[in-house]
């Protein structure tokens, strides 16, 4: 398994993170909705310098704020990078409780939802070198910062979208190890 670039600079992490949501998320239609933000330049990337967990969360909830408080037109979603920290996939799994903790503290669950995209990522049950666990393997740890009224708008758009993680699964069973490799978009098995 590759890791992540740690001497990259901002640029080249954003860069990076590009090409995978272009090339991956996009390209493999992995999320439907993810095109239309885009497009439209409503996607904010910000990488974190935070070196602990406990400085990620202050940049988490600082990042929550500003999205909550920008109008989606401007910012439909955030991607927030953090390549130094929480590298490890039980550790940065663990994290995810805190920022749901972080959402209700800040009173923004039910309006800001955090998903997950991590270079080790593995779904509960599987092997670590499973190709479903590339649906959400991206080139750094990323918090992926969503609008809850976006994603009820996606949904009535995509009436199907209860199906997209096995259609996503069968995506990723037809590309394969070699396919997703061939994309150059992130970790390696």
């Amino acid at each position: 398994m590759s890791t992540p670039n740690l001497n990259a600079d901002d640029e080249q992490i954003i860069a990076a993170t590009q090409k995978w949501l272009e090339k991956a998320v996009i390209g493999l239609n992995l999320c439907p909705f993810a095109k239309a933000v885009h497009v439209k330049k409503q996607v904010r990337y910000v990488v974190s310098s935070a070196t602990t967990p406990e400085v990620l969360l202050e940049t988490l909830m600082n990042e929550l704020q500003l999205l909550s408080d920008t109008d989606p037109e401007e910012v439909d979603t955030t991607l927030l990078i953090h390549p130094f920290v929480l590298g490890d996939f039980l550790d940065y799994n663990e994290f995810l409780d805190v920022a749901d903790a972080a959402l209700e503290d800040m009173q923004l669950d039910g309006e800001l939802q955090v998903a997950s995209f991590h270079p080790q990522y593995q779904f509960a049950d599987t092997d670590i070198n499973d190709i479903s666990n590339f649906t959400n393997r991206a080139p750094y740890p990323i918090l992926h910062l969503l609008r809850e009224d976006s994603i009820e708008r996606a949904v009535e758009a995509f009436p199907e979208a209860s199906e997209i993680f096995d259609k996503n699964i069968e995506t990723m069973e037809k590309l394969g190890h070699d396919g997703w490799d061939a994309l150059d978009v992130g970790p390696a098995k």
